[in-house]
């Protein structure tokens, strides 16, 4: 199994980015799939997921600014984010809980570097 993860990068105060993160592999369902991030010298924290029956949740500073969703024909969890701000800046990680045929477990994907800088 491997999470893909895709859409970071260098952004100004107040922009916009999308980040994809497609799994694939021998996957026989997926129950959650979220985005995590991990700032310079801090833990990684929980920034939203969405579950299969489509139920979110996010992080409170993030409310309001990113959306997290999910296209479950493409095992993908999208996650778009506005009106970024510079404490924003992290390596963002999918994750997604999966059953294989060695049962459930949890995945992470490389991480992928958004940087909010004027």
């Amino acid at each position: 199994v491997q999470l893909q993860a895709s859409g970071g990068g260098l952004v100004q105060p107040g922009e916009s980015l999308r980040l994809s993160c497609a799994a694939s592999g021998s996957i026989f369902n997926i129950n959650g799939m979220g985005w995590y991030r991990q700032a310079p010298g801090k833990q990684r924290n929980l920034v939203a997921d969405v579950i299969s029956d489509g139920s979110t949740n996010y992080a409170d500073s993030v409310k309001g600014r990113f959306t997290i969703s999910r296209d479950n024909t493409k095992n993908t969890v999208y996650l778009q984010m506005n009106s970024l701000k510079p404490e924003d800046t992290a390596v963002y990680y999918c994750s997604a809980l999966l059953r294989t045929g060695t049962g459930w477990g949890r995945y992470w994907g490389q991480g992928t570097l958004v940087t909010v800088s004027s």
